[in-house]
């Protein structure tokens, strides 16, 4: 563990002075600044589909930061939402972020800090254009009158499709199923809904959600309400809350849970080893929690148990009353055992949340009250269940498609698997986390798999024909049909053979998404970005960025708040403006970016001059700086980099050419000890 220490520079002045200039410089130039990462984005055109538009928000490059906030099993304050249960009540689940700033929307000057919807897309490899048709209930004690309109905030943030109760996309009523007379307000429940309904947005952006709230947390109430849900139409439901067992759950069981036909989620429970109630029903899918961070690895994530302290962590552990189901193999437990998957929900590595009644805007929150939702959603993506189905099981017969977590544990037991993880199944994860949505399918281990080989990125130019055939399998080598979504215009696949083809007519970057799906309604997808360039041969010696010395001030660029500074704290390249990212000592991600187009049959070469000033010790590479072009990612720096002056970096972007590109610095720093990343004179030139 490094110790904390005072950071050798500071810059909240640099701050004030940086932001003032650019402003300024704007104004006189009649220029307005660009949007920031986190700002709301434009509606989509009224031609584009709701699939289409969310399928791009999930694999947009710009999207796919993970802006970290701790590191796994990290000690970070948080307030719990809900007060602990009492005997025949439900306490919440959801834990905020204290330690993280709360912010309004109009105050963000980046992307909202914590796991991002294309985050969780990423992390467990989930299909961007599935979901349609499908409705996701979420049962919660209480009223938040800011529902609607805070739900509307975190999807236009993100870019995803709207879901009101205009559109039919969300609904809001009381457990009797009014959409007039609602139960009291409440704060502490009103971020739990915002948690959960948030985390199906992120999930499965195409689904609808129905909001059930609960006169009380009481069990009956809640019970009521999770009847309310499933009446209206939902086959998937998630309960982010629980307490203590008792013996008349059983009688509970059969009141409100046993619905088959439909995948109930609930939340393992914050409070570390021990079972909690309704998570140990026999009719439910447990859902325990892990701490999720970005790796070196081939899937780019690793995942292990969540656990801070003898009280805080994922929740399992055997039942003392419930029976343990016909698919539930594990020996050590005669009864019912918790948990059967899992998901992220650790606030050290938590997700963004938008609310404003419990709240003050965007916000890290945890625990297992993030993961329910996440699983609720999962399942939806991959389907409406059997009709007499208890869905739960399904995860136990495609054990394969779940992404194994074999390291942590949630406490001390005497027998071993109930607390700490491992191959196969354990009690804090179960099986593990989504890999892709076949765990949540119907079937046994021998059904059908759809596997959907990525291309890889795609470029082309205006007026080239174009022949990609996509490469897909079935696990039973059933014949498969074809679909894409976010095709070049001219292009468009065979449904049979999987060829994409035609000619490619309008310039533009493109987040296409294909589907391969078998007559048993097994499916797979996969999704790429198809870049067209606007064509023509020969070339003209240029410079192609705008204002490469950033001593106009934003123009040209969009930054992080205050990147582009003339701070005296570092000196610039040449003149008297650079861009500075990162530099404060906390955990923080800055970001610097130019979209610009490589003309076809140009040699292209881009430069700049780099220092890195760090007060970080040792060969560790805590704080980073990635510079890519497009998809490609040309280099990372770090705090292991640092020098004492400039020094010049260069790269061969021709392979680029014809292509419209968004270059783009990305510094991340961690919790402790500044690392200053500065760039200057930096130069796009084609030969």
């Amino acid at each position: 563990m490094r110790e904390s220490r005072p950071t050798r520079r500071r810059r909240s002045l640099r701050r004030l002075v940086a932001v003032a200039f650019p402003a300024l410089a704007l104004t006189v130039a009649g220029f307005t600044a660009a949007p920031t990462a986190g700002a709301q984005t434009a509606a989509a055109h009224p031609h584009t589909s709701k699939v289409a538009q969310n399928a791009k928000a999930l694999t947009a490059p710009e999207r796919q930061t993970f802006h970290a906030t701790g590191k796994a099993g990290q000690k970070v304050p948080t307030q719990h939402l809900c007060a602990q249960a009492k005997p025949g009540y439900a306490s919440c689940f959801a834990q905020r972020r204290t330690d993280i700033k709360q912010r309004l929307t109009a105050a963000l000057a980046a992307a909202p800090s914590g796991l991002s919807p294309a985050n969780l897309h990423s992390a467990y490899n989930l299909p961007t254009a599935a979901g349609s048709g499908m409705t996701v209930g979420i049962v919660d004690a209480y009223n938040d009158p800011n529902a609607e309109s805070d739900l509307a905030t975190y999807r236009s943030t993100y870019g995803l499709s709207s879901c009101t109760k205009a559109n039919g996309c969300f609904k809001q009523v009381s457990q009797t199923g009014s959409t007039t007379s609602l139960p009291t307000n409440d704060t502490g429940w009103a971020g739990e809904e915002m948690l959960d309904i948030d985390m199906v947005s992120a999930v499965c952006p195409n689904c609808s959600i129905i909001l059930v709230e609960a006169n009380s947390a009481n069990d009956t109430d809640l019970g009521i309400a999770e009847n309310e849900a499933v009446s209206l139409g939902a086959k998937f439901v998630s309960n982010s809350w629980g307490g203590s067992e008792s013996s008349s759950q059983t009688s509970e069981d059969t009141s409100y849970f046993k619905h088959p036909g439909v995948a109930i989620t609930v939340s393992a429970g914050d409070s570390a080893y021990g079972a909690e109630y309704p998570a140990t029903s026999q009719y439910v899918t447990a859902v325990g929690g892990t701490a999720l961070t970005t790796a070196s690895n081939s899937r780019g994530w690793s995942e292990s148990v969540w656990h801070t302290n003898s009280t805080e962590g994922t929740g399992s552990g055997c039942s003392a009353y419930d029976p343990k189901p016909s698919w539930q193999t594990d020996t050590g437990c005669s009864k019912r055992m918790e948990a059967d998957v899992s998901a992220v929900a650790d606030p050290a590595t938590g997700v963004a949340v938008y609310d404003t009644y419990g709240g003050s805007g965007w916000a890290v929150y945890g625990g297992t009250s993030a993961s329910s939702p996440i699983i609720a959603s999962v399942y939806a993506l991959a389907g409406t269940p059997g009709a007499s189905d208890y869905p739960a099981k399904y995860p136990y017969s495609h054990t394969s498609n779940l992404y194994d977590v074999t390291s942590g544990n949630n406490g001390s037991c005497s027998t071993s698997y109930f607390c700490t993880a491992g191959t196969g199944y354990d009690g804090p994860t179960g099986w593990g986390t989504p890999n892709g949505t076949a765990a949540f399918t119907s079937g046994s281990s021998s059904g059908n798999t759809v596997t959907v080989t990525n291309p890889g990125s795609q470029s082309t130019t205006t007026g080239s024909s174009v022949s990609l055939q996509i490469q897909a399998g079935d696990s039973a080598g059933a014949a498969l049909t074809y679909s894409a979504s976010g095709l070049p215009t001219g292009l468009s696949i065979n449904s049979s053979t999987g060829l994409i083809s035609g000619t490619a007519s309008t310039a533009g970057t493109y987040q296409v998404t294909v589907t391969a799906k078998d007559s048993t309604g097994a499916s797979g997808s996969t999704s790429f970005t198809w870049t067209v360039g606007s064509g023509g041969g020969g070339c003209t010696s240029s410079q192609l960025l705008a204002n490469p010395g950033f001593e106009s001030g934003n123009t040209g660029w969009s930054a992080t708040s205050g990147v582009i500074t003339n701070d005296t704290g570092e000196a610039a390249h040449s003149g008297s403006y650079k861009a500075w990212l990162d530099g404060y000592g906390s955990s923080h991600t800055d970001t610097l970016s130019q979209s610009v187009t490589i003309p076809a049959g140009c040699k292209a070469t881009l430069t700049f001059y780099l220092h890195i000033d760090t007060a970080e010790t040792g060969s560790t590479a805590y704080d980073k700086l990635t510079v890519t072009a497009g998809s490609t990612t040309l280099a990372t720096y770090s705090n292991v980099n640092a020098n004492s002056g400039y020094a010049q970096k260069t790269f061969d972007l021709s392979s680029l050419a014809g292509q419209t590109v968004t270059l783009k610095f990305n510094g991340v720093e961690d919790s402790s000890l500044q690392t200053s990343f500065v760039v200057d004179d930096t130069a796009l030139t084609t030969s």
